[in-house]
């Protein structure tokens, strides 16, 4: 009969949840003046950066209205200095009734209005500014920049609805998996109650591939939808993962693995040591001291890998079997063995007595002899 002694120990809690990639800053290109698209100044699926000049649109036109709105400023400028020195003129005569008041008003609202002209046309000025820089379309954001709507020669309008390009980071990235709300009143209540203690927010997270392999690089929880999702009753978690290979790709599949907290003096107890009795309830044997059978209900919390979390029913020692418990009943004597269980395998490992050392020495002794 092969037994494993049982101690308590911190398990970390993890969960695997399904999940998609995206990018962490998407940006529709498109233009905010009307023109014919004379030059593109990009490759199709390469890396941009934030002010990289993507399309220029013919700038003619905008380029005359910026030079009329430079010629009316001017000409508004060149009032100010006359009306000015009118109103000092007739400040002077006023004072010896030269002229009336009506006309020291008068040059005031004169050189009020030349002031308020100057103030219009720096404005229209700055306007075909903006529209002349908007001919130069440019990258919003950094990242990589996908295919063009639009080739050279083709017309484009202010604000259209079809975007030219699109723009997504891709360095850090988005990972969006779903959690049951099941499993977090779980955890909460399991919190509450201190049998779990929580790992913070800037908890670690691990990725895995569609492909099963896992993502070399651990990303971090940056947070969790406040609703509940009415029709699949899950929410969502958000986790940013650094991209520099840009292996990762908006709209991938992959399995995000959280921790959740730290599980302190649980038991992991062999899956393939516990059944279930006609009550539905997890059971396992143990052989006691005097070397007979006992079979207990266990408290099993959760999976974890190919053992089962345990906060009841076992104790600090206990021997549990973990081979040769369907040949056995509650209260038969058997010989234990003790053995121990292989983490990445499974498999049963006889423990041996004899240390390495005096191991090595014997074999060698066998092969001279």
């Amino acid at each position: 009969m092969s037994v494993i002694v049982l101690h308590p120990g911190s398990t970390t809690i993890t969960a695997e949840l399904p999940g998609r990639v995206a990018a962490s800053l998407v940006a529709e290109v498109r233009p905010q003046v009307g023109g014919i698209i004379r030059a593109r100044g990009f490759d199709e699926g390469s890396e941009v950066k934030e002010g990289d000049v993507l399309y220029e649109i013919d700038s003619a036109s905008y380029k005359a209205t910026y030079d009329v709105a430079a010629a009316a400023l001017q000409k508004a400028e060149a009032k100010v200095p006359s009306a000015k020195a009118k109103v000092e003129r007739y400040e002077g005569l006023v004072a010896q009734n030269a002229v009336s008041k009506q006309d020291v008003d008068d040059a005031r609202s004169d050189l009020l209005q030349a002031q308020a002209d100057v103030a219009s046309a720096k404005a229209d000025l700055e306007s075909a500014r903006i529209n002349l820089d908007h001919t130069k379309v440019k990258a919003p954001i950094s990242g990589r920049i996908s295919a063009s709507a639009v080739t050279v020669g083709a017309l484009v309008t202010a604000d259209q609805e079809t975007a030219l390009t699109t723009i997504r980071t891709l360095d850090p990235i988005n990972i969006d998996v779903t959690q049951s709300s099941t499993n977090l009143l779980r955890l909460r209540r399991a919190v509450e109650e201190g049998r779990i203690k929580t790992s913070g927010k800037n908890v670690a997270v691990k990725l895995k591939l569609d492909d099963g392999s896992t993502y070399a690089q651990d990303g971090t929880l940056e947070f969790m939808e406040s609703v509940i999702d009415e029709t699949t009753g899950t929410f969502t978690v958000r986790a940013v993962f650094p991209n520099p290979d840009r292996l990762l790709l908006p709209g991938m599949y992959v399995r995000g693995i959280l921790e959740e907290g730290v599980s302190e003096g649980s038991f992991l107890v062999p899956q393939r040591a516990v059944t279930h009795n006609p009550d539905g309830e997890a059971v396992a044997f143990f052989v006691e001291a005097d070397g007979k059978v006992d079979q207990r209900v266990l408290s099993v919390q959760r999976s974890v890998g190919s053992n089962w979390l345990v906060d009841g029913g076992v104790s600090d020692g206990d021997r549990l079997i973990v081979e040769g418990a369907q040949s056995v009943k509650d209260g038969d004597s058997v010989r234990a063995t003790e053995v121990s269980i292989d983490e990445e395998t499974g498999e049963v490992q006889a423990l041996s007595k004899t240390p390495p050392e005096k191991a090595s020495l014997s074999n060698e002794r066998a092969q001279k002899g």
